[in-house]
């Protein structure tokens, strides 16, 4: 298994893949919190509390949220890629255990998840730390407070790198299945979230439980003081167990559902 890991590992490292979401990581996930601390969170609309006080912190790392789904789409694009190009093909054909591959696979890809929410959670943290050192304001937050922050991006990035994957062996057509990751994350949760009744699940998709976890309910906040309605979010271990429940079950997804389908 450590060898297949290794060759997984070379076989990502191979491709652009890696370079393109580590830029991603950069730009979209640390790069837009450690803009908008630039700015100041009072200068929003509507204005947020200051980086001298938790929650105007908080929320500000929070944003980090919105780009979270892009480690879904490296995954997604990754294993289809494989299917596009053919290349899983002699994979299968050198080790005829399918299942060995696929579990080197996340492993490899949960490892990638972890690394990019290494980044984006890193580059959001030092932005924040720049930002309050620039406007000469003291953070509201702690040393142990920005600790924990990164701790939960890289498990979120991780467990959506894994769904990612189980969409891309679910789907294998790679246009098909980065439309559905990004289809289902700009446009289906947000769609459910303002649909009375159906909201009250929001808080147990992989959104919701994102919000909760990293501490963001920015969105939801607007969006009930607009609506009228009210849709408390899970607490944050709660939302921990919710989202470890997507992982698992997007890595048995992912494991089984190749085993016996034809590749070609």
């Amino acid at each position: 298994m450590i060898n297949l890991i290794a060759a997984e590992i070379r076989r990502l490292t191979s491709t652009r893949l890696w370079l393109l979401a580590l830029i991603l990581a950069v730009t979209f996930g640390g790069g837009i919190v450690a803009l908008i601390a630039l700015i100041g969170p009072h200068n929003l609309q509507p204005p947020l509390p200051g980086l001298d006080t938790r929650i105007g912190a908080s929320t500000i790392l929070g944003l980090i949220s919105i780009t979270i789904f892009i480690p879904a789409v490296f995954g997604t694009a990754a294993v289809t890629g494989e299917y596009r190009h053919r290349t899983i093909t002699p994979t299968f054909l050198a080790v005829p255990r399918r299942w060995r591959i696929l579990v080197a696979k996340l492993i490899t890809f949960g490892l990638g998840g972890l690394g990019y929410g290494a980044v984006s959670g890193g580059v959001a943290v030092i932005g924040l730390l720049a930002a309050a050192g620039l406007h000469r304001t003291p953070l509201g937050l702690g040393a142990g407070d920005l600790a924990g922050f990164l701790i939960r991006v890289m498990l979120t990035s991780a467990i959506y790198t894994l769904i990612g994957v189980a969409v891309g062996a679910l789907i294998r057509n790679q246009v098909l299945a980065v439309l559905a990751v990004l289809g289902y994350f700009y446009f289906l949760e947000m769609l459910l979230m303002i649909i009375p009744g159906v909201n009250a699940l929001y808080p147990f998709l992989p959104g919701g439980a994102t919000s909760s976890l990293i501490g963001f309910s920015y969105l939801t906040d607007q969006l009930g003081a607009q609506l009228g309605w009210v849709t408390p979010l899970l607490p944050p271990i709660g939302a921990a167990l919710v989202l470890l429940g997507y992982a698992a079950a997007a890595s048995v997804a992912a494991v089984a559902l190749p085993l016996r389908r034809d590749i070609t």
